[in-house]
């Protein structure tokens, strides 16, 4: 698994001397940096994409909950909150966070949180590889049978193939038709076709199939790629819509939409992304 690389993001000095001693204490940590505001802490994690984040609730300029926002779609280190206030526990494991610790850090407590922290860590590391042996045999599928080597019957719907050109998907490649979900020691398929709309929730993305909420680990950027951007467009950086689910989009603040689906939701639709999709539904 590794040695795990760790960051401190607290704006008292006292604080990260506390949580680096203590995390020094642990045979298979690095501490790679100590961030003293919640820009700074965004900052960090992009630039050093550490495993885990120390991660103080009240910090000045942005606090532990808005650099988790601001963070929102991109890859995010597993997060162990530690902080003076109680208050925020239950807020702090709505944002899946592995721990809530509180100061004055007591050497015990965080020992044991921090045992959470390799347990989540190393169960997803086992899903990634899981899920990368899966891709990897599907790919090798889909590339025989285009060679004809396939069995007859060989059923082509349900592979997860790369992302291809307008000109390779002319040639005959094609995009996603159903996307692997683990859920609770079992594996299905979701088709994407299925699919009304997916948010990106930190280190996962939610697909949304009627009253149903399915979570993979994935990035939105990368799940987009295998999508058929004739289905499907992004509309927000956390978000992407089914398109044949659009009923109407309604002109919003400062130049963003609300798109409307035929379920009632309403989903954003940011100015970044608003020229991209009026072309891709033909407004």
């Amino acid at each position: 698994m590794g040695r795990i690389r760790v960051l401190i993001a607290d704006d008292e000095v006292l604080a990260r001397q506390r949580l680096r001693r203590l995390l020094q204490t642990e045979h298979d940590v690095d501490v790679v940096g100590d961030a003293a505001s919640g820009p700074e802490a965004v900052q960090l994690i992009r630039a050093m994409q550490p495993d885990v984040v120390c991660l103080d609730v009240q910090m000045p300029g942005l606090d532990g909950f808005g650099v988790l926002r601001e963070l929102a779609g991109e890859t995010v280190p597993l997060v162990l909150f530690v902080t003076a206030y109680d208050e925020h526990a239950q807020r702090a494991f709505d944002v899946h966070a592995v721990d809530y610790v509180l100061k004055p850090v007591d050497a015990d407590r965080f020992r044991t949180a921090f045992g959470k922290v390799r347990t989540q860590r190393a169960n997803a590391d086992v899903a990634l590889r899981l899920s990368e042996l899966l891709d990897t045999v599907r790919r090798l599928t889909d590339r025989r049978d285009s060679t004809g080597d396939a069995p007859a019957d060989t059923p082509r719907e349900g592979r997860m193939v790369p992302p291809v050109s307008g000109a390779a998907a002319a040639a005959g490649d094609h995009y996603a038709s159903r996307i692997l979900v683990k859920d609770n020691g079992r594996m299905f398929f979701v088709k994407t076709s299925e699919i009304d709309w997916i948010e990106a929730d930190r280190n996962y993305v939610r697909l949304h199939v009627g009253d149903q909420a399915h979570a993979i680990r994935d990035r939105i950027s990368h799940l987009e790629e295998s999508l058929d951007p004739r289905l499907f467009a992004r509309i927000h950086r956390s978000t992407i819509v089914n398109l044949n689910r659009v009923r109407e989009m309604q002109q919003w603040l400062s130049g963003d939409y609300m798109v409307m689906l035929d379920n009632g939701t309403q989903l954003r639709l940011s100015r970044h992304y608003r020229d991209r999709v009026e072309k891709q539904v033909g407004v």
